[in-house]
């Protein structure tokens, strides 16, 4: 297996404008030929790419935007023997992301499977959890499906609100904290953050039982005990905890250790380290690419 160095190098070597893309598609398609399955990779470069105070730059998330980049990767592409898809990213909208599953099950089936080189956090959690099984690494890891709204910890605020009721009735007095608390938020702001989690779980859920889990002895049970941890708020340290190969197997998935198929691993780590190169090397906010040479990619200044 090349490492990112071997990778980069091999880039330098080709010194063509579209080096990146070239290497790209010859590992990807290295891939696609090993699993026999339609592999499309959805990379965003969002450990790479910051705005200005640091954070990671809006438009490596997951948006309507995908949408686009999907459907030119998808079309052409065979969809009768399942799809692997190559998951990097930090999450984004939930309804962006509803609309892409729903658009993956219409294409494909459900016949999905996520591989994780590395990072699929938050919403990219949830699109893991709507495929079968989901191939990780020791180093890789999943997220809370906490959703955000307006920047804030949708299940935070509600937690918050829980503690309030809690210690007013014990305390009366502090109603006048609290009232300084909650009048920063705008009217109908906790309204919407139950919605947003009620929604969440609700799609996670459903996802989960109708797929991954459809074959346990009570689908909806083993979904929503799932759906608990990934939704664990106290449990958590934020909303970018990791959790790791053997606490997503402690909490229902059904996962496969890419360990366990030395050249199965060494393919797509290959995959990883191309994309990862290719951040570094461009201007690139986003890939989505399919092993037939079919490549949507924004970019920015």
């Amino acid at each position: 297996m090349p490492t990112w160095n071997e990778i980069n190098a091999e880039i330098s070597r080709i010194g063509k404008p579209d080096a990146c893309d070239r290497v790209r598609a010859k590992y990807l398609s290295a891939l696609e030929r090993r699993v026999d399955r339609t592999v499309i990779a959805y990379y965003s470069g969002f450990l790479q790419k910051k705005s200005s105070d640091g954070r990671a730059h809006p438009e490596s998330a997951i948006t309507d935007l995908d949408m686009n980049g999907f459907m030119a990767v998808v079309h052409n592409v065979p969809r009768d023997r399942g799809l692997d898809l190559i998951l990097h990213t930090p999450g984004g909208g939930t309804e962006a992301t509803r609309a892409l599953v729903e658009y993956l099950y219409k294409m494909f089936g459900r016949d999905i499977r996520a591989i994780v080189p590395q990072i699929a956090m938050s919403a990219g959690t949830m699109i893991a959890c709507a495929c079968r099984q989901v191939l990780m690494g020791k180093h890789s890891c999943l997220g809370p499906t906490d959703p955000q709204v307006r920047g804030h910890p949708a299940m935070g605020v509600l937690a918050e609100v829980d503690q309030a009721i809690i210690e007013i009735k014990k305390e009366p007095l502090k109603q006048l904290l609290y009232q300084q608390i909650f009048a920063k938020y705008p009217p109908a702001f906790i309204l919407d953050c139950e919605r947003s989690v009620a929604g969440s779980r609700d799609m996670v859920c459903e996802w989960l039982a109708t797929n991954m889990l459809s074959e346990e002895e009570n689908p909806s049970v083993a979904a929503n005990a799932t759906v608990a941890n990934l939704m664990n708020y106290l449990g958590t340290t934020d909303h970018a905890h990791h959790f790791l190969i053997d606490k997503c197997k402690e909490m229902g998935l059904k996962v496969l250790a890419i360990e366990d198929n030395q050249e199965l691993q060494e393919d797509i780590l290959s995959v990883h380290h191309s994309f990862i190169a290719s951040f570094a090397r461009t201007n690139a906010i986003k890939i989505i690419q399919n092993a037939h040479g079919a490549t949507w990619s924004p970019a920015v200044s």
